[in-house]
């Protein structure tokens, strides 16, 4: 059965300056393409410069005069991260937009980052938020939206306090549950703390519920030769319509929670669809594992420790 076309408009956002992590492919390359149709200068932080390149080709092929262009940036590298952050210091241009979308999931064994954590903790937690630290005077100044791409895996599991990085009993899902409930309590004290401490930055949650990204296909950088079960059904009930969604719908919550006047901050937006799997986008309550308070306290105090970076204090 057809799908029926889904979008959502953008505004124009011309004089606006974007970053846009993981947009090199899939999801991420899809909300690069909409902002910069929209007028907005876009910077692609890339880890593969030939990855990077094709997606300012299909960008351009999509917006001619889009304002794109690469940067560097390992986010599993902490030193990568910092020396991002520096260069797009020296530019001296505020940041307006900022969505955290780059993630990496379920390695099938063990795999650390160059700082030696689990690669997922590491990747998709502690790299963005040792990014957000490098960049916040960046984004103070540009008065930032920053919304960060979580998971539905965000439902389940729990923050592994015993073993943040796994070295006992490793569980791919288990670590990429964990990090993903992380990086969503991390986005809700930034806007508790950009609120109590004035860093004029608002701060919200967006998922793409489930569609065929490149995330369960074959990566051999995290260890998968092949694609896996799970990505294969996806693409079988993305391309009848069933249930889930597609990559052009799940960029929407992303998007809407970056650009759109309705966005508001601290909250979480996903697609609206059976089981909040594919549809339109809209607000959804938090899950359960992203309302403590004092849970994102800590996650925020451990990961200024692991880091070794910091926010200002009030």
């Amino acid at each position: 059965m057809p799908r029926t076309p889904i979008d959502i408009s953008v505004p124009d956002l011309s004089g606006k300056r974007a970053v846009v992590t993981g947009a090199s492919d899939g999801i991420g390359l899809g909300l690069a393409t909409r902002l910069a149709a929209a007028g907005a200068e876009v910077l692609l932080p890339v880890r593969n410069p030939r990855k990077g390149e094709a997606a300012l080709t299909a960008i351009r092929r999509t917006a001619p005069h889009a304002d794109v262009s690469l940067r560097d940036l390992d986010l599993s590298s902490l030193a990568s991260v910092e020396a991002l952050g520096k260069t797009l210091r020296e530019e001296g241009r505020p940041i307006h937009i900022l969505i955290n979308n780059a993630g990496v999931m379920t390695p099938p064994d063990r795999q650390t980052t160059a700082d030696g954590f689990e690669l997922q903790w590491g990747t998709n937690h502690l790299g963005h938020f040792a990014l957000l630290a490098h960049l916040l005077p960046l984004l103070r100044a540009g008065h930032a939206r920053v919304t960060s791409q979580i998971s539905v895996a965000a439902r389940q599991g729990a923050i592994n306090w015993d073993d943040l990085n796994w070295e006992r009993s490793y569980d791919g899902m288990k670590a990429y549950s964990q990090s993903k409930i992380a990086f969503g309590l991390l986005a809700l004290e930034l806007d508790r703390r950009s609120r109590a401490d004035g860093w004029d930055i608002t701060s919200n949650l967006s998922h793409p519920g489930v569609a065929p990204t490149s995330l369960l296909a074959a990566r051999p950088e995290v260890g998968r030769a092949k694609d896996t079960l799970g990505v294969r059904l996806i693409r079988a009930l993305s391309a009848r319509g069933i249930v889930v969604g597609t990559v052009e719908t799940a960029k929407l919550p992303a998007l809407y929670a970056a650009t759109s006047a309705d966005a508001e901050r601290g909250r979480f937006y996903g697609p609206r669809g059976l089981g909040h799997l594919g549809g339109p986008p809209g607000e959804q309550q938090l899950y359960s594992r992203l309302r403590g308070t004092e849970e994102a306290q800590r996650v925020w105090q451990v990961s200024e420790q692991l880091t070794r970076v910091s926010f200002p204090s009030s």
